[in-house]
């Protein structure tokens, strides 16, 4: 029998005690194991499924694990199961749970993430853009620094840094960007990240990411089709946990629908007057852009790396530098057949293999008599594109 005992730094349940008191080999936190007047064998929580093994092989006896907090929310009992061991678990307050609450938050609205090291640290970030309120489970190489240092300076957010939770040395810190770069931490457990401009809605009947959006390739006026948008937003695939990019981004139509997929967005476009729409219409859908007026190529450098990029506008240069950063696809949008050769033999030069597909749309109108007629859009040619080694 093995028996799973979420920890908060709180007094132990009296079950909880009594499943210590029986077992034979208790497996947790070096930190925990020494709190506690243990007089069965103890093993490291990083030998956690070698000392089950072993343990189990020979019939010693029950087993408890120690685990922080709830080890049914991002924690040991999932790596348990995937093991084949049914646990029994007994749950303590999550540290997630502790953290809004130390802060005084409600958080059935928010997000809550757990990248497990450094190479998910842009996932993580890409949430905290598009979303107003995410958790953050510290891991190494991920902490209220390395956030910090992502997100600024083109995501303005609020950081409650949670150190030590139930520990004697819990401290909650309100910290401003700049600072949670420079500042020591001590234990780091959770890092709340906040957009202090956000309005809340009315309450959702479902935690954590909101349902997408009822319609998209909405009807716009003027620049691509619905039909057209439609099959870009396709190809593009974007997501909660994705930084799409949206260059000679136009009155932001692209970039808008993908926000409210969930995806963290960056447009680029260098008309003040497009600007200007953009905002608006981002205004108008209650979304997440942040807008960077400027000439493509040069005003793509500081931004950090897309998953996926729409070239709405820009010559091949573009096309190539947008490439060059390494996106997992990347659609273009092209008003002329001859233009289709040229990107193609670009983005083969880059390492993407692409396709290319041309959308024409034709809408039934109510002619004066009363019968209908096909009034035809201007085509347009969608270059669709990814990295052939993924092909």
């Amino acid at each position: 029998m093995i028996t799973v005992v979420g920890w908060d730094g709180s007094e132990l349940s009296a079950k909880a005690v009594g499943k210590l008191r029986e077992a034979r080999l208790v497996v947790g936190p070096d930190a925990a194991l020494g709190q506690l007047q243990l007089t069965a064998a103890t093993a490291a929580d990083g030998a956690l499924l070698e000392a089950l093994d072993d343990h189990l092989e020979h019939g010693e006896g029950p087993a408890v694990v120690l685990a922080p907090g709830d080890p049914g929310f991002f924690g040991v009992v999932r790596r348990l199961r995937a093991h084949g061991l049914k646990p029994e678990v007994l749950p303590a307050i999550s540290l997630v749970t502790r953290a809004f609450a130390c802060a005084g938050l409600n958080w059935e609205d928010a997000l809550v993430v757990a990248p497990s090291g450094p190479r998910q640290l842009n996932r993580a970030v890409n949430a905290c853009r598009a979303h107003p309120k995410v958790a953050l489970l510290v891991a190494p190489g991920v902490g209220p620094g390395e956030l910090a240092r992502e997100l600024a300076p083109t995501t303005p957010r609020a950081l409650i840094v949670c150190e030590d939770l139930g520990g004697p040395d819990q401290r909650v810190t309100h910290s401003r960007m700049g600072e949670a770069t420079t500042r020591p931490w001590k234990d780091p457990d959770v890092v709340l990240v906040i957009d202090p401009l956000h309005q809340p809605k009315e309450p959702s009947w479902v935690a954590g990411a909101q349902p997408g959006p009822s319609e998209w390739a909405l009807p716009f006026e003027g620049g691509m089709s619905p039909e057209a948008r439609a099959y870009v937003l396709a190809k593009l695939g974007p997501r909660l946990g994705d930084l799409v990019w949206d260059v000679g981004a136009g009155t932001g139509q692209i970039a808008v629908e993908c926000a409210r997929l969930g995806a963290a967005v960056m447009a680029v476009e260098r008309d003040e007057e497009r600007c200007a729409k953009l905002r608006a219409n981002v205004l108008e859908h209650g979304v997440k852009v942040a807008l960077t007026r400027g000439q493509a190529p040069p005003a793509l450098e500081p931004l950090p790396d897309p998953d996926a990029v729409f070239v709405g506008g820009g010559g091949l240069d573009v096309i190539v530098a947008c490439a060059a950063r390494g996106p997992r696809v990347l659609v273009c949008a092209l008003r002329k057949v001859e233009q289709v050769a040229a990107v193609l033999g670009r983005l083969r030069e880059q390492g993407y293999r692409g396709e290319g597909t041309q959308i024409l749309a034709s809408k039934l109108v109510l002619d004066p008599d009363g019968s209908h007629s096909l009034a035809a859009s201007d085509p347009v040619f969608v270059v669709h594109a990814t990295p052939a080694h993924a092909a």
